[in-house]
């Protein structure tokens, strides 16, 4: 399988050539996405990184997470790559871990492995009291919204998805902003695809943050209320015969 890795560039510089350099053999290409970032991490990039596999998508204008990590996906899927990781560049994800997350998609248990930071209490001691009480809360609205119950974690941003699944989503429709990961879920809900959570652990230094606890608090419960009922209307007509062995949709690679 080919595999991919999309990278959202926006302020990190000082991070990106360490996250890069990380990335195992396992990996046949990587999106580096210059978000329109005032520090030019894409010719950052471009300039100091040797890597042949690395390839340099630039934004005229912001577009936030979700629109960087689409661009990739676009690329990926244009270039015929089986499976593509994100990641972000600021140094929180090991890229080490991604054999772990690419693991169930190759083995065909899985259509979309993603991150949980809920595994363990070494990960949740580091976790910062904000993000965790945020966490705790979202992941629960989550699983009524979206129906993935045996998920946690829903704004991990360490994520892998098979081509057939990603091919089937309406990538110009999905969350542009830190919505984006949940906007995931709920998009896969509707196809019935399998999701697999992976333990992972963040680490929490000097990376800046654009996530406002407050507009979370604002905005994400109706962004989840629209998602919820979105993805009902749609299951409604689902065909019974499209579900596989799993009860969910014949998505998952045989």
């Amino acid at each position: 399988m080919k595999v991919s890795v999309a990278i959202p560039c926006y302020k990190v510089k000082s991070h990106i050539l360490k996250v890069i350099e990380d990335i195992g053999p396992e990996v046949d290409r990587i999106y580096v996405v210059d978000d329109c970032c005032p520090d030019e991490s894409g010719r950052f990039v471009e300039i100091e990184v040797k890597d042949d596999r690395v390839k340099v998508i630039f934004h005229e204008q912001n577009q936030g997470v979700g629109g960087a990590v689409c661009s990739g996906y676009r690329a990926a899927l244009a270039e015929g790559m089986d499976i593509v990781i994100k990641i972000d560049g600021d140094g929180q994800m090991n890229p080490r871990l991604i054999p772990k997350f690419i693991k169930p998609i190759i083995e065909g248990r899985a259509d979309y492995a993603k991150g949980s930071r809920f595994y363990s209490l070494d990960s949740l001691d580091a976790m910062p009291s904000m993000r965790k009480f945020g966490n705790a809360v979202l992941s629960f609205v989550n699983k009524v919204s979206s129906g993935y119950w045996n998920i946690m974690d829903p704004t991990n941003g360490f994520t892998a998805i098979h081509h057939s699944s990603l091919a089937m989503l309406p990538l110009d429709k999905l969350s542009k902003r830190y919505f984006f990961e949940s906007d995931m879920l709920f998009r896969l809900g509707t196809l019935r695809a399998v999701v697999r959570d992976i333990p992972m652990t963040s680490k929490y230094e000097d990376e800046e943050s654009g996530l406002s606890i407050v507009k979370v608090a604002c905005e994400f419960p109706l962004k989840y209320l629209k998602a919820f009922i979105l993805k009902d209307y749609k299951l409604i007509f689902c065909h019974p015969n499209k579900l596989n062995k799993f009860g969910y949709g014949n998505i998952i690679k045989k």
